[in-house]
């Protein structure tokens, strides 16, 4: 049974909670987002796994899930780069925000997400059971496709995407 840290919109825990009944009950709780970027300041897309319980075959950041109970989310990030694309890479915390998704199998993302950010060029090894199939794409390529094409993209994922651009344009100012 895996369960996720119940927060309040400042991060502080205040509970915890099996995954799905969090997520059946839409509470708060944290997560994290990584994206990936390449030497040609592509961004590595994951496509995921048809098998998931929800948002199956869409596609999204590098990797995205919850930290378990006592782990530190930046410890979580690492781990799931490995287990979902069978690499890790040093990240850095770009920012956090709030948002609430409703998905069409009664279950609700109500999360307070810290997207975190890295750089990587190297072999990627993805587990078929998270992963359906990656590419890289350049941030103006993969706005224009989610203009276009907007339902094959996660909810998160187009919600996190501008504040990403913002970030970015805010750092390189």
């Amino acid at each position: 049974m895996t369960e996720v840290i119940l927060v309040n919109e400042n991060d502080e825990a205040v509970g915890t909670m099996e995954k799905i009944a969090a997520h059946r009950k839409a509470l708060l709780h944290r997560a994290f987002s990584v994206f990936i970027f390449n030497r040609k300041g592509e961004m590595l897309l994951q496509q995921r796994a048809s098998n998931k319980y929800h948002s199956p075959n869409l596609w999204t950041n590098a990797c995205c899930s919850h930290p378990m109970p006592g782990e530190e989310t930046i410890d979580a990030a690492h781990r799931r780069l490995m287990e979902e694309l069978g690499f890790d890479t040093e990240l850095e915390h770009g920012f956090s925000f709030i948002y609430q998704t409703p998905f069409d199998n009664g279950l609700t993302e109500h999360e307070l997400d810290h997207v975190f950010i890295g750089h990587y060029d190297g072999t990627i090894n993805p587990d078929e059971t998270e992963v359906r199939d990656f590419t890289f794409m350049k941030m103006e390529a993969i706005k224009q496709s989610m203009d276009i094409h907007n339902h094959k993209y996660t909810s998160w994922f187009t919600i996190a995407f501008p504040k990403l651009e913002e970030h970015m344009a805010l750092k390189n100012a």
